[in-house]
């Protein structure tokens, strides 16, 4: 029996052990507390995004104020979740939207859908959509989550919209 006893106290580790196991789960511990801090404020600070991030769309214009949507639908034949919707509608003389000879009447992206795959940009033949590097794009319900063409096109050129302010003054 004194033999069973001290095998018994053999496997019972002592207060050295237990310290000695504490302070090599705490080494990681201490050892981060002195390197310098990492933390980005968020709302004030944003991180940069990488080159090829895939973020909101954005149908994109040309130097003119002409849209280059051409109202082809290749960007929404490419979507695999088809979230994008295209109703093409033909230009006139004296409503030129686009250079070609149609034009995206309706353009809207299911945002909700979207996996942001980029399949849409490598199909326009124009590069009329981008996905850029925005990524904040929460809201508080779901019928905003689809984008229409307003909400999707680039805005004027400065250039092009004081010209367009100019004629609508000479109108009044």
């Amino acid at each position: 029996m004194p033999d069973e006893k001290k095998n018994d106290e053999e496997k019972q580790p002592g207060v050295a052990s237990d310290v000695a196991a504490l302070l090599t789960g705490l080494k990681t511990t201490l050892g981060e507390t002195f390197r310098p801090v990492v933390t980005t404020m968020y709302p004030e600070d944003k991180t940069t995004r990488s080159e090829r991030y895939r973020g909101r769309h954005y149908l994109r214009r040309y130097d003119n104020g002409l849209e280059r949507c051409i109202g082809c639908e290749l960007c929404a034949a490419a979507c695999p979740v088809g979230c994008i919707l295209v109703i093409a509608a033909e230009n006139t003389d004296e409503n030129r939207v686009s250079p070609g000879e149609r034009y995206a009447k309706t353009y809207e992206i299911n945002m909700l859908r979207c996996i942001f795959c980029g399949y849409c940009e490598e199909a326009c033949p124009v590069q009329a959509i981008v996905l850029g590097p925005e990524y904040e794009l929460s809201d508080t319900s779901r019928e905003r989550f689809i984008y229409t063409k307003e909400k999707l096109l680039e805005p004027l050129p400065p250039d092009v919209q004081a010209r367009l302010d100019a004629q609508e003054k000479e109108k009044k």
